[in-house]
């Protein structure tokens, strides 16, 4: 069985970004010849509800609706009122697969935290209330996370981009979450996130690109030659294949044993895709 037989998901891609204004159509048709059969686009935003939702149905894929930790300084309360308004209205629709990106950012300088657990808190209470699992940007924050997740009642999901501690992950883990996995990894230091991936179980792993963020390794364009004018380049999902031959490398399991079981991961924490 070749790579391009394989199923592949992307569990995390901002396919909404203007870097794929030029070439949406074709990026999409050229990752679905590879294999990736579905993206699961989550929104940032209140402004970019629609685009999520529209480009799921376009392409036959996924949305998620929420308001990530770095939009919340311009967030406003009105937001979270027109995001109840369209959970309700899309309670039928199931491409409409969770909550997201929602979180906590510890990483970025300056972000008001009391605001970003405000956002955060209010948005777990939607999951719950419209039973819809989780996408979370979980960035030195697992632990504000979990206290999140247990004060206001876990739905599951999946922690996008974990890079927390042996610890950490169980406990998502058992909370129902599974753990992204995505280009991070494939960076030579990334030895702690290494061993995270061998040591979890294969039912706890999803894959991911962030696309356009988060390169793979041979996507990186070091600073140096950015100063001599080499423009960064683009992720996609085109490189989850590619992706995910690593993650079977890591793991010391077949390709098509990784293609079957992170696949059925996303459809195990996001129910609403079996319905197509």
């Amino acid at each position: 069985m070749t790579q391009s037989t394989l199923e592949w998901i992307d569990s995390h891609c901002h396919f909404d970004a203007g870097e794929f204004d030029l070439d949406r159509e074709i990026v999409r048709d050229h990752a679905r010849q590879l294999g990736v059969r579905h993206c699961i686009l989550p929104s940032v935003e209140r402004a970019n509800f629609l685009a999520v939702q529209s480009l799921a149905h376009r392409f036959g894929d996924y949305y998620a609706l929420g308001i990530h930790p770095l939009y919340t300084p311009g967030a406003k309360e009105e937001d979270l009122t027109i995001l109840q308004e369209m959970l309700a209205q899309s309670a039928a629709d199931p491409r409409l697969v969770a909550l997201g990106e929602i979180g906590l950012d510890g990483f970025v300088p300056g972000l008001d935290w009391a605001c970003q657990l405000h956002f955060y808190r209010a948005q777990l209470a939607l999951a719950k209330k419209h039973h819809l699992p989780l996408i979370l940007h979980v960035r030195r924050s697992s632990d504000a996370l979990l206290k999140g997740l247990r004060d206001v009642g876990s739905v599951g999901g999946i922690a996008h981009a974990f890079n927390g501690s042996s610890v950490q992950a169980q406990q998502f883990v058992e909370m129902g979450f599974c753990l992204g996995f995505g280009g991070a990894l494939t960076y030579e230091r990334a030895l702690h996130l290494r061993r995270l991936l061998k040591e979890l179980p294969l039912t706890s792993i999803v894959l991911e690109t962030d696309s356009p963020d988060i390169p793979p390794q041979w996507l990186y364009v070091t600073a140096s030659a950015r100063a001599m004018g080499e423009k960064p380049k683009r992720n996609s999902p085109t490189e989850l294949p590619r992706i995910a031959q690593m993650v079977a490398e890591i793991k010391g399991v077949s390709l098509e044993e990784l293609s079957r079981q992170s696949c059925n991961n996303v459809r195990r924490v996001f129910p609403r895709m079996a319905v197509l």
